[in-house]
């Protein structure tokens, strides 16, 4: 699907058709590929993290520790393919199956309705009664970004939770689970981003140690050492907790939660295109992939009141951005003020069908909360649907156009797929990343795409 950032030529409406706004069952499973804890290997190697992808099934401490339930009282967790064991080819084919885009924009409300340009053969207007509602105060991203009034604690950890709190790197250790999870937290905390942090040593925590050695100077040899682990706690709190307990409240209960609809048609009939249900919420809120939230919380309803266990997130970067480079060959966003590295990312950048364009562009525009005007089929069998705001949405829950038309930096609705899977040709960074980027980034930034 193509992008086109039409910033000017469209009106936002929250109100338009209905859907039902539903808490998650105890028993709701996500049916995207996420990657299960079972299935991901130990870090088995001494001395170094310098672990190959090769996935093993040996069961290690976390989970002796975590995982008591017999595999036939758990059959949600074989339900679907782990992202991390699927092709890259396998992924494609998946995102081109799951919607019926050929074409698509990204479009946010016009500071001014005469703007709307009438002549344009896909232009889209709301009545005046829905025009120039603002998505930016959306509880979506407040519960990405917004730690405030959220309640966390160390009362009641579990022993894994401790011994992920309490590890401390040596030379020469045998580095378990609990040590794999407090590295990817400790990159996450320094924004080297490691993507959905799952406690296995996968191919975004790899390049992450990597990129957080370029960005400290370091020999970036993806190896942790002495000097790695020293400018990875250096500016840490010796005490910071990497798993802490949040308590699940009324607001988080009574957030909209809808299934996603497989078409555009379909999907354009949603006030939002919500989380599914509240654990996918909170794996973005905390920047978890699913299932390894669901390892840390068995027998969770998660009801109000209830006390869960979960990541405690990195603060805000707090750096300018005045330039980022996207490197498709290394699937990595990287972040600049001037000449220093301030933060990388994950990414997603075009496929071999609809590759990224390459050179130096501008950040032209940025929308929180985008509508994306779908475009399915070709000629006279051409449709055009309007899909609502929400983390679901194509594009995610920011669009950061480039004056490269139809491209741009954004979201997406699939964490567990970044730099897994293949885009239409844009930049594809996980929710909360592309959040990061957008709180510090300008319009004029340049972005170089390679």
């Amino acid at each position: 699907m193509k992008i086109k950032p039409i910033i000017t030529a469209i009106s936002i409406a929250i109100a338009g058709a209905s859907v039902s706004a539903l808490a998650a069952p105890a028993d709701n499973t996500r049916t995207v590929p996420v990657r299960t804890a079972d299935s991901q290997s130990g870090l088995a190697q001494k001395v170094s993290l310098n672990v190959q992808e090769n996935r093993s099934s040996s069961a290690d401490r976390m989970t002796q520790l975590i995982d008591s339930k017999k595999k036939s009282e758990a059959p949600a967790n074989s339900r679907s393919t782990a992202a991390d064991s699927m092709s890259a080819a396998e992924l494609t084919l998946k995102d081109e199956r799951s919607d019926d885009i050929s074409e698509g924009q990204a479009v946010a409300a016009p500071s001014d309705v005469s703007s709307i340009d009438s002549s344009d053969p896909l232009s889209f207007e709301l009545p005046d009664s829905e025009k120039r509602q603002d998505f930016s105060d959306d509880p979506t991203i407040k519960s990405i970004e917004d730690k405030d009034g959220k309640r966390y604690t160390t009362l009641n950890l579990s022993n894994y939770a401790k011994q992920v709190n309490e590890a401390t790197w040596s030379p020469n250790m045998k580095v378990n689970s609990a040590m794999t999870i407090k590295i990817q937290a400790l990159l996450d905390w320094n924004h080297a981003s490691p993507g959905p942090i799952d406690g296995g040593w996968g191919m975004n925590s790899k390049k992450a140690l990597i990129n957080f050695q370029t960005m400290k100077g370091l020999t970036p040899t993806g190896k942790m050492d002495q000097k790695t682990w020293d400018a990875l706690i250096k500016n840490i709190p010796a005490n910071k907790p990497v798993l802490v307990t949040y308590t699940i409240t009324e607001d988080d209960i009574n957030t909209n939660f809808a299934p996603t609809p497989a078409t555009s048609e379909a999907k354009s009939k949603m006030k939002g295109l919500y989380y599914q249900d509240i654990k996918e919420m909170f794996g973005e809120r905390f920047h978890m992939d699913v299932r390894y939230l669901d390892k840390l919380n068995i027998n969770k309803s998660y009801k109000a009141g209830e006390t869960l266990t979960v990541l405690n997130t990195r603060g805000p970067l707090n750096q300018r951005i005045n330039r980022v480079v996207a490197n498709k060959a290394e699937k990595t966003l990287y972040a600049y003020n001037g000449d220093k590295l301030v933060a990388t990312y994950p990414t997603t950048i075009g496929s071999d069908a609809t590759p990224s364009p390459q050179g130096t562009f501008k950040i032209i525009n940025k929308v929180k909360m985008p509508w994306y005007k779908a475009t399915v089929g070709d000629g006279a069998d051409k449709k055009v649907y309007m899909l609502p705001p929400g983390p679901n949405n194509p594009v995610g829950v920011v669009w950061m156009g480039l004056s490269k038309p139809s491209y741009g930096l954004h979201g997406s609705p699939k964490p567990e797929g970044i730099s897994r899977q293949a885009s239409a040709g844009c930049v594809r960074l996980t929710n909360w990343d592309v959040l990061e980027v957008y709180a510090n980034i300008e319009n004029g930034a340049t972005v170089v795409l390679k």
